[in-house]
């Protein structure tokens, strides 16, 4: 089904091209409770589909780790009321501007400037079109965090190497998004080993 601003499970699926050969996961589903933690839990415990029927990537799924850990790659995932209030400590909101550069990091899975990786201008158009794809299934009303620390005034995740971040996972450095909105949350996250 074509929605009115061109994106479909086609389009969605071409744009997730940009998460291609990385250990990076994405997920959507439909928003059931007033505490969004809750939805966010059940996305990362696999507990939901994709309101739309859209494609989702599990980098995990079939591999070792989760057949001896049905959570892994999470350490832990926000499943009742009591866990909202530590959660909400990992995350800060991020303003939809800077949405699209975190869309791109989770694409690159690197922690350095990213304007400095070898080929970065001759891929950043495709990524930033990939990543705007993604970013339009999303409202305006649509709110958004992430797990890394930024520059309030200037979040710019091109050029500011995260210095800092909250783990949800076992692994050096995971990177993420949520994105909450009335009717869905999705999660998305990408997790490296140095």
């Amino acid at each position: 089904m074509m929605q009115e601003d061109g994106l479909d499970n086609r389009t969605w699926s071409d744009a997730l091209k940009l998460y291609e050969w990385l250990s990076t996961f994405v997920a959507v589903a439909p928003r059931g409770h007033d505490e969004w933690w809750l939805d966010a839990g059940a996305v990362m415990r696999l507990e939901t589909r994709d309101p739309r029927g859209w494609e989702s990537i599990d980098p995990f799924e079939g591999e070792e780790e989760r057949l001896g850990d049905p959570l892994y790659p999470w350490l832990e995932t926000p499943s009742t009321v009591a866990d909202v209030e530590r959660y909400r400590s990992l995350v800060w909101e991020l303003p939809r501007r800077a949405v699209t550069p975190l869309l791109v990091l989770l694409g690159v899975g690197i922690r350095a400037d990213l304007t400095k990786t070898p080929g970065w201008e001759e891929h950043r158009q495709e990524r930033e079109r990939r990543a705007a794809v993604i970013l339009s299934r999303f409202p305006d009303s649509t709110r958004f965090y992430t797990n890394l620390e930024w520059k309030p005034d200037r979040p710019d995740f091109y050029r500011q190497p995260s210095r800092g971040w909250n783990p949800f996972s076992g692994y050096d450095w995971d990177a993420g998004l949520i994105a909450v909105n009335d009717d869905e949350v999705a999660v998305f996250w990408n997790f490296q080993n140095t």
